[in-house]
């Protein structure tokens, strides 16, 4: 019955005396016997399973009884109504007088439709939004799953692909290292895997330009003393202070590869501390980035000489910093495809200009572009963004540099709640007054979007530009 039932009929009893559940329902069934004619007999009701058993619950205090009843039907609303209204003729229970009132009569469909919608709003706000991936995070998924595939063994150690057949290579601490390099492209490293270098990547280092790239801590250093008297290094590079290279973003880990340090440069007195040398030789503090005294900014300092025949195959950009003038030596080589150079011709436009690179470094850090070199335009992200007609809001930072790129839908969520805010929004979409209103409480600067919104108040604090105005 219970899974049949419409209605609850709820009844408060009293009664002048000591009585019991048997009384309750005895007077129930007597007391209505032939009330309401054969059709709704109380009797014939269940029976026919259109009305439930009757539940009491009744307690007795000081010559007084009191209690509840409820009874479940599946009758309609009119015929369960009568029903309950028949209760309360009840005047006896048992050889007590007592009184039935009905108290309400519950509709038990409302009660699960209410739950079916408390129950909905919850699996709506906690199974879908995790599910739903734009196409920017379903190409970076692909992308990195094929990185992370290309992880090979040199000799039974973990590797890059490149590592076997590369003039020059980057010696790592452990597998991490690798997988966190191939992330981003760099596929000629090796890992030592621990303090004990192995033969073989002893070997490897006599027969190929090295660079030792450790993390920033005493093991790295301990790494690198051992690597020196085993093998032949000839660049160092180590992660900031404190921090591994496994940890590292794309952007810190060109940047120390760019600021490497010839090891015959830096003082042998067999108790050095290399870091802390690395360090001075790019002009900072242990573990941290050189710094342009203009910008307060992260950069890197190298001067660039073209060569006669310019760069290989117009596919790679690289730095030379010359050792006779107190720069870090060697090459770094950074393998570029040709849309990213034609999506920035400012920086290949200058012949004098160009950052050269040497044959037998090609390989040494690829598909790996610094920002600070790279970085494009405010023109060029509106046509990127807008004028591709990516579907996507880019959130830029005060130096341009893109801190989060999402789809068009979640523009509101990511502004509200970017940590840092962005200076800059650029939306393929309208400047709502909604976003305008979150970019002035989250103090964004400026929104520039395909077309304006109608708006009912402007924030005077964000400037609203269309990409026709940047574009023209």
């Amino acid at each position: 019955m219970d899974d049949t039932s419409k209605y609850l009929i709820h009844a408060s009893i009293s009664a002048d005396g000591v009585v019991e559940r048997s009384d309750v329902v005895g007077a129930v069934f007597g007391q209505t016997e032939g009330l309401l004619g054969d059709e709704l007999d109380l009797r014939d009701l269940q029976q026919s399973s259109k009305v439930g058993r009757i539940d009491v619950q009744i307690d007795s205090e000081n010559g007084h009884s009191f209690g509840q009843m409820t009874i479940a039907s599946s009758l309609d609303k009119a015929e369960t109504a009568i029903l309950a209204a028949s209760l309360e003729t009840l005047t006896r229970v048992g050889p007590c007088q007592a009184v039935i009132e009905v108290t309400n009569i519950e509709d038990v469909r409302e009660a699960k439709r209410r739950m079916v919608v408390e129950r909905a709003k919850e699996l709506l706000a906690e199974s879908f939004d995790d599910t739903v991936m734009s196409s920017t995070e379903i190409l970076e998924a692909v992308k990195e799953s094929v990185r992370v595939e290309d992880i090979t063994e040199y000799q039974g150690l973990p590797a890059g692909p490149r590592v076997a057949d590369s003039d020059a290579i980057i010696v790592v601490e452990g597998r991490a290292d690798v997988l966190t390099l191939l992330r981003y492209g760099i596929k000629n490293a090796v890992a030592v895997e621990g303090t004990n270098v192995p033969d073989a990547v002893a070997g490897l280092t006599q027969e190929r330009t090295v660079t030792a790239f450790l993390d920033g801590d005493r093991g790295g250093e301990l790494i690198l003393r051992e690597l020196s008297q085993v093998g032949d290094v000839d660049y160092v590079a180590f992660a900031p202070d404190g921090r591994s290279v496994e940890d590292l973003d794309r952007a810190s880990v060109v940047r120390a590869l760019r600021n490497k340090v010839a090891l015959s440069s830096l003082p042998d007195d067999g108790d050095g501390d290399f870091r802390a040398a690395v360090a001075a030789a790019n002009g900072t503090g242990a573990g941290e980035a050189p710094t342009d005294p203009h910008t307060e900014s992260p950069t890197t300092e190298a001067s660039s000489t073209p060569p006669a025949d310019g760069p290989i195959n117009g596919s790679a950009d690289a730095v030379t910093d010359p050792t006779a003038e107190g720069g870090n030596g060697g090459t770094v080589a950074v393998e570029r495809p040709a849309d990213a150079v034609s999506e920035n011709p400012a920086a290949d436009g200058d012949a004098a200009d160009a950052e050269v690179f040497t044959e037998s470094e090609v390989d040494a850090v690829t598909e790996a572009v610094d920002p600070a070199d790279e970085r494009p335009s405010l023109t060029d992200h509106v046509q990127a963004v807008i004028a591709d007609e990516s579907g996507m809001a880019r959130l830029l930072n005060d130096g341009l540099d893109i801190d989060d790129e999402v789809a068009v839908e979640k523009v509101y969520d990511t502004v509200e709640y970017a940590d840092p805010a962005p200076a800059i929004v650029v939306v393929d979409g309208e400047a709502s007054q909604k976003l305008v209103d979150i970019a002035a409480q989250r103090g964004v600067g400026h929104v520039v979007a395909r077309s304006a919104g109608e708006y009912v108040k402007k924030p005077v604090s964000v400037r609203v530009r269309t990409a026709d105005q940047l574009l023209d």
